[in-house]
């Protein structure tokens, strides 16, 4: 058993979580009350339908996910991993529902967030989930607002955007390589006016090495979303100089200097 969980995590590791769930499922055929392969399993589950665009194959994984996931909860209704596993079913689950059963499972969602980084504060990944239910949920419209207080009994407690920016601040502090953090927070900055700090975020991805395909996609991402950034606080810093004001300083990522900042662009001009 133990050299079938080191090959699981060998392969989620190397980012072959098709067989990394196979050798998961094979524990659990064995051992269906294994904790650590069913919350696993439910979290690979998830990410493999993420990658489909037909909405019939992502349900029947999510689907897939949710059932490893409850039955974890079941043995851990504390556990970090179990709740994390659960949210993490639900809210790409909700992705597909109509606007009332999206609601509901939004609703349904936020005590499962908050005790995942509760019990596991060292999964960055919690973090990430937990910031993202908090924007969705800060940024309700008014339709849906009035749905959750008459069909729901009130919108869920928690949604707040600046709390969802330092969650996801969070996650990129734990996990500083991973390209879809930066992409997150990115957006967030974007939608609430930050653009200098979303132009930090998008430098410091630009260095960051693309390993999966996932990756490179996100990656691409990143670079599409920062020349109209850049345009736009060129336009502010001219601005500032035709009001007589002083020009902020460039925008660099974390280590890096002027000059290489300008190496880099004139390589990429």
């Amino acid at each position: 058993m133990r050299i079938k969980l080191f090959q699981a995590a060998a392969l989620a590791n190397s980012f072959k979580d098709s067989e990394a769930l196979a050798v998961y499922q094979e524990i659990l055929k064995e051992i269906p009350t294994h904790y650590l392969a069913l919350w696993q399993a439910a979290v690979l589950s998830v990410k493999i339908g993420t990658r489909y665009s037909d909405e019939t194959r992502k349900s029947a994984y999510f689907d897939l996910g949710r059932q490893y996931a409850d039955r974890a909860l079941l043995l851990k209704p504390e556990g970090g991993e179990s709740n994390y596993a659960v949210a993490l079913a639900l809210f790409n689950q909700a992705t597909l529902y109509r606007a009332g059963a999206r609601l509901k499972a939004f609703s349904d969602l936020r005590s499962h967030v908050y005790l995942a980084t509760e019990r596991r504060p060292d999964l960055p990944e919690t973090w990430q989930l937990r910031g993202r239910w908090q924007y969705r949920v800060a940024h309700y419209n008014l339709i849906e607002r009035l749905y959750s207080k008459i069909v729901l009994g009130g919108v869920p407690p928690g949604g707040d955007s600046k709390e969802a920016m330092a969650d996801l601040e969070k996650a990129r502090e734990l996990a500083p390589q991973n390209l879809q953090f930066c992409y997150d927070l990115a957006r967030m900055y974007v939608y609430q006016g930050r653009r200098r700090r979303a132009i930090a975020v998008l430098r410091e991805a630009e260095r960051l090495p693309t390993i999966t395909s996932e990756d490179l996609v996100v990656s691409r991402l990143c670079r599409k979303m920062l020349p109209p950034l850049l345009r736009a606080d060129a336009r502010r810093q001219k601005r500032r100089v035709r009001e007589g004001k002083k020009p902020k300083p460039a925008i660099l990522a974390p280590g890096e200097s002027i000059r290489a900042r300008r190496d880099t662009l004139s390589r990429k001009q």
